[in-house]
């Protein structure tokens, strides 16, 4: 057995070079399990949140534009009832006459709404 310089340099060489492989290559399989964890965690927690803020957001959104119709709508219907409303029926100002009739307008829809309701279930 020849245990020379020749023989120890060459054992040195091949295991420098398996070493130097498995270490050069260790840092990117690293990097890429970090990678594929942080965007499956990303994946499900930020994906779900988004969706939620972005209802949350066109909901408000809907919330305060539909408010805002409605009440335009409401100021409309007295506004064209006072104009076209005949001064024979209820006078020269009937400004009662069309803020009574939007009431009553009003009054009827919440009642309907009232009956319609469901009842609250029991929590005996």
């Amino acid at each position: 057995m020849a245990s020379g310089p020749a023989s120890r340099g060459a054992r040195s060489s091949v295991a420098s070079a398996t070493t130097t492989v498995e270490t050069s290559d260790w840092p990117a399989q690293a990097a890429d399990t970090i990678e594929r964890v942080v965007g499956s965690v990303r994946d499900k927690t930020t994906g779900p949140a988004i969706t939620v803020a972005r209802w949350v957001v066109y909901g408000t959104f809907a919330l305060v534009v539909g408010s805002m119709v409605l009440i335009l709508l409401a100021i409309a219907g007295v506004r064209l009832l006072d104009v076209y409303l005949p001064d024979a029926w209820v006078g020269e100002e009937h400004t009662w006459a069309a803020h009574l009739a939007m009431g009553a307008l009003f009054t009827v829809v919440g009642a309907v709404a009232w009956s319609r309701r469901s009842a609250p279930p029991d929590t005996d």
